[in-house]
């Protein structure tokens, strides 16, 4: 029996795809850890540039394994692709799952990193600013406790008490963590919608896979039959 042409060379595509985006994704990752403009204090909140890169050279291999074991008809290549594929399938939905029921955790998983950096003024100038830039952009005040996370309150804490978020000492008194918390929080539907595309590629990617597995084994099997007679 031969092997699907169009499965294999589906597979091909799919998986040069999937190599591209691993590239980007690695590209776009190490121009983000290397910037000048990264924020030391979201940085240590949201270590997801890190997560990126490594996500990206997973995937790289992945579309290089696929795409060799797909043009070479290769089954150990193959099997191996559909394993890894399986196995990122389910840390997904894991991951998918434990954010969903452990929402409380992650808050405080956030919030006790942070914690590290207080008290505040006694910081590295360079985190301070970070620090200040981030209070000014998200109008809010010190890191876990508000204010008083500071010694000695910036300028970056003071408002005018005209507006909504200050506080009638002209200060705002809401900690930033509850800020960047706030937005992982607006930012988790676009998430969830990533990790339901990249399931359901996973599953094609998957039966794809298994296809022509079956059938380069059915063929190999016919081969040898061939052979023997």
């Amino acid at each position: 029996m031969a092997v699907n042409k169009c499965i294999k060379y589906l597979l091909f595509f799919f998986n040069l795809l999937f190599w591209v985006s691993g590239c980007i994704i690695l590209g776009v990752s190490i121009y983000l850890k290397v910037s000048k403009d990264g924020n030391q204090i979201t940085n240590e909140s949201l270590p997801g540039i890190d997560l990126m890169i490594a996500i990206g050279v997973i995937i790289m291999v992945l579309g290089f394994l696929g795409c060799c074991g797909a043009i070479r008809e290769n089954r150990c290549m193959l099997l191996l692709f559909f394993i890894t594929l399986l196995l990122i399938f389910i840390l997904l939905l894991a991951a998918g799952i434990l954010g969903a029921v452990g929402e409380k955790k992650v808050k405080d998983w956030v919030k006790k990193r942070l914690e590290k950096f207080t008290p505040l003024s006694e910081q590295p100038e360079t985190v301070r600013e970070d620090l200040e830039k981030l209070q000014r952009e998200l109008k809010c005040c010190g890191l876990v406790n508000g204010p008083s996370d500071w010694t000695q309150i910036p300028e970056s804490c003071r408002c005018n008490k005209t507006e909504p978020d200050c506080s009638s000492s002209a200060l705002y008194d809401e900690p930033c963590s509850n800020k960047i918390i706030t937005l992982m929080e607006k930012n988790m539907e676009v998430v969830l919608g990533i990790a339901f595309a990249i399931a359901i590629l996973l599953i094609f990617g998957m039966a794809f896979a298994m296809i022509l597995y079956c059938q380069i084994g059915r063929k190999d099997g016919a081969t040898g039959t061939t052979t023997n007679a």
